[in-house]
């Protein structure tokens, strides 16, 4: 079975956002998108970047149209739209899939480690929450609803 540190993505602009490059950090991995009601939540995000970048931690978002339709656009206008709207400065990736025949085998190995509500493993909604310690380990999965600073004291415990 992979390990964490083995999965690479698409970069939203170029590239790949390699999660080996990332060892030794503290990773939190949100599936996001730009016309959600959760979308606010990319302020958050980056403060938790901004706050805990220093001292260990890597937030990475991955763009997913699959609930509702909410990131219809392409690689530039994400961008643009996270830029301009959040000032966001941690890693995108670009647009994957997270359920069904197509999910992008992270968030399938994501999945397999930490389950959600009762049990389910599927991604409820946009703004699911991984949170993986520096050594790897999936340790804690967050809903949708979470709000960033929520997860700022688990964050803490791992730095």
């Amino acid at each position: 079975m992979a390990k964490i540190h083995e999965f690479s993505v698409p970069a939203l602009e170029k590239g790949e956002i390699r999660l080996g490059d990332h060892a030794g950090k503290v990773l939190l991995l949100v599936n996001t998108a730009s016309k959600c009601g959760l979308t606010p939540q990319y302020e958050g995000l980056e403060e938790l970047h901004r706050t805990y970048g220093e001292r260990g931690i890597s937030v990475i978002g991955f763009p997913c149209n699959q609930f509702g339709n909410q990131e219809p656009g392409g690689h530039e206008e994400i961008g643009a739209f996270c830029q301009r709207n959040y000032g966001v400065s941690f890693p995108i990736s670009a647009k994957i899939e997270v359920n069904g025949k197509g999910t992008h085998p992270l968030w399938a190995y994501l999945k397999q480690e930490k389950s959600g509500f009762l049990g389910f493993s599927r991604i409820k909604w946009n703004f699911t929450k991984f949170l993986v310690d520096r050594d790897g380990k999936v340790v804690r999965r967050f809903s949708p609803t979470t709000k960033p600073e929520a997860i700022a004291a688990h964050i803490e415990k791992l730095l």
